[in-house]
């Protein structure tokens, strides 16, 4: 299964959904999905909420793995069940999806410009759970707001070392150090970023892959040396903000760069849609997204 699953996310065509949101981008997520906060009066209420629209999602006719490669779905995700089977399980076996596992626990206090991850005294368990539920790999997201060389450095050294710790279990990493896009000095962070990548890829175990998740970056094909490096298995592309008309065009520069879309994906889609309107309008944002993804 393992084997089957590295070969797709590392040479098939297609995307990975981005369908993490956590505690603090949820309500969020079902507001522009068209549910407002009067809906729930607890977390596990709205926990149960974004289950139902992820699970929606998953089971919508256009999310196979012939265009969508893996999904990334957030610890209470794995957890729960989509028709009495565990979700992981149900995206490898019934949708030919590749699961992932976002592992980070939220961003610390801003430092040099940056937001490292919070400390995550329980990653070891978290990820003999995620083995044993089917997943493939995990994703952790930490921020960079400024170009500052002793931030940048940092954060990604932290990346890494939990990279490595992840590697060690089995489970591919995605290391998602994103660049803030509103930023004036965003070009030249992202410069930074591509010489200590570069410099930590050295850190990598010998014939193990790590998988990275970039913004969109200013220049275009600014990470090619990194989709060509034998120690990345994939570059993907977070949306960070822009529409999925824009994140689409930027991505479709970027020749090798797939799409790891969480909002960009979700545009557009509501609650309120009968069945027929919410997989037609899924299916477009598949489709357009797919396309850009195959430059």
């Amino acid at each position: 299964m393992q084997v089957k699953m590295a070969e797709q996310a590392a040479n098939k065509d297609g995307f990975i959904a981005a369908l993490d949101q956590s505690g603090g981008s949820t309500p969020k997520a079902l507001k522009l999905y068209g549910v407002d906060e009067s809906q729930w009066s607890n977390d596990k209420e709205m926990f149960d909420l974004i289950h139902q629209m992820r699970a929606r999602i998953i089971k919508s006719p256009a999310f196979t793995g012939d265009k969508v490669m893996g999904a990334i779905l957030f610890e209470q995700t794995m957890d729960r069940e989509i028709d009495g089977v565990p979700t992981a399980q149900y995206l490898w076996e019934k949708r030919g999806v590749v699961p992932f596992l976002k592992v980070d626990k939220g961003l610390d206090e801003p430092l040099n410009g940056v937001k490292l991850m919070k400390p995550m005294p329980e990653l070891d368990a978290l990820l003999e759970r995620a083995v044993a539920k089917g997943v493939f790999g995990t994703k952790m997201r930490s921020v960079i707001d400024a170009a500052d060389p002793k931030g940048i450095a940092a954060i990604v050294k932290q990346q890494f070392e939990v990279g490595n710790q992840i590697l060690a279990h089995g489970l591919v990493p995605i290391i998602e150090p994103e660049v803030t896009i509103s930023i004036p000095d965003k070009a030249e962070a992202e410069d930074i970023l591509l010489a200590e990548i570069k410099k930590n890829l050295d850190d990598v175990p010998p014939g193990k892959q790590i998988m990275l998740k970039l913004t969109l970056p200013t220049k275009a094909n600014l990470y090619k040396p990194l989709i060509d490096d034998p120690r990345v298995m994939r570059v993907v592309a977070l949306s960070g903000g822009y529409s999925r008309d824009e994140a689409n065009e930027k991505l479709a520069e970027n020749k090798g760069m797939i799409a790891s879309f969480s909002r960009a994906l979700t545009e557009g889609l509501s609650a309120q849609q009968s069945d027929e309107e919410f997989n037609a309008t899924l299916a477009d944002a598949i489709d357009s997204i797919y396309e850009a993804s195959r430059t």
